[in-house]
């Protein structure tokens, strides 16, 4: 009985790090798609530039890429310097996209599926870019912090993924607090219902729009980060599969619905870890997309979605 207790709680919490990263994602396309009605498929592959973006700002502040700063600066102060770093120029990233590709087409009146198929081409264009540029072999993340393991008694647990899962409980927080309780969060909502009616308002719908992309690339960079100090391998299509995942958990969540997402990413999470503690791991995907397709079939809008009537 105690070991069954000890494993059980190892995979719990095994599937609340993995869950973390699926809700830090699956929250970007949420906030896109609430503000935008757009599915940003190119969303997983700003993760993965943002895990880039934090290895090379990493390795500058340590010394170790470009030998500009002397090596020595301890870990804790690169990381919190890398974290603040790492989520603006990820944003940057976002918001060029949103410029560049999304917008004009916006302001054409194209159709829905010419943006999806824009932003699907958005994906590949950062994925070959990276190939392109900095080569096909894999990066090693340098060691930021000193991995601690906690141990009590029937489970343990490393100070690692212990912030990782805090990490995401405070972006979920952070992010009901502002679509709530400021005046930009009143905004974002209002676009979400009737973006025509709302410059008559005399509200700046593409700031509000550039406010969105910063929010959810920032939040994309993070989790970048926090996977990379967790699983230290970086490699050019690392966003491609995570992040169409994390679609799916922001789907059956609720796509649209901020606590859609966060709980949709850990229910995927936790399906997924509990499917590989019963079953051999290459029945993962099977069972656990199997399962959340049940969940659609009951609930289409997902779990807490709601259904929304469109006008003719």
């Amino acid at each position: 009985m105690e070991i069954f207790l000890s494993t059980l709680v190892q995979n719990v919490l095994n599937a609340l790090q993995w869950g973390s990263f699926y809700s830090l994602i699956a929250l970007g396309y949420c906030l896109v798609y609430g503000v935008l009605q757009l599915i940003n498929f190119a969303h997983g592959d700003i993760f993965m530039v943002g895990a880039y973006i934090a290895y090379f700002v990493a390795t500058l502040f340590l010394g170790v890429q470009f030998g500009l700063i002397p090596p020595g600066m301890p870990g804790w102060m690169v990381l919190a310097l890398a974290v603040p770093l790492t989520m603006i120029l990820t944003a940057m990233v976002g918001v060029t996209l949103e410029r560049v590709a999304y917008r004009p087409l916006r302001r054409k009146g194209a159709h829905r599926l010419y943006v999806v198929i824009t932003a699907l081409m958005c994906g590949l264009i950062l994925e070959h870019a990276n190939l392109a540029l900095l080569g096909a072999s894999r990066r090693r993340f340098p060691h930021l912090i000193e991995e601690r393991l906690w141990d009590f008694g029937f489970f343990s647990v490393t100070n690692l993924k212990v912030m990782v899962i805090l990490a995401a409980l405070l972006v979920f927080i952070g992010l009901r607090l502002i679509v709530t309780r400021t005046r930009i969060g009143m905004a974002m909502r209002a676009i979400s219902w009737d973006r025509f009616a709302i410059p008559l308002m005399g509200i700046p719908v593409d700031s509000v729009i550039i406010f969105t992309f910063i929010l959810g690339s920032s939040i994309a960079g993070l989790g970048g980060l926090l996977f990379a100090m967790s699983y230290p391998v970086l490699e050019p299509y690392m966003g491609a599969l995570i992040g169409w995942k994390a679609f799916i958990a922001a789907v059956v969540g609720g796509i649209g619905s901020i606590r859609g997402a966060y709980v949709g990413g850990f229910l995927l999470g936790f399906v997924e870890i509990m499917v590989v503690a019963i079953f051999p791991s290459t029945f993962r995907d099977l069972i656990s997309f199997t399962i959340l397709l049940m969940i659609l079939s009951y609930k289409p809008t997902g779990l807490f979605g709601m259904a929304r009537t469109t006008k003719i």
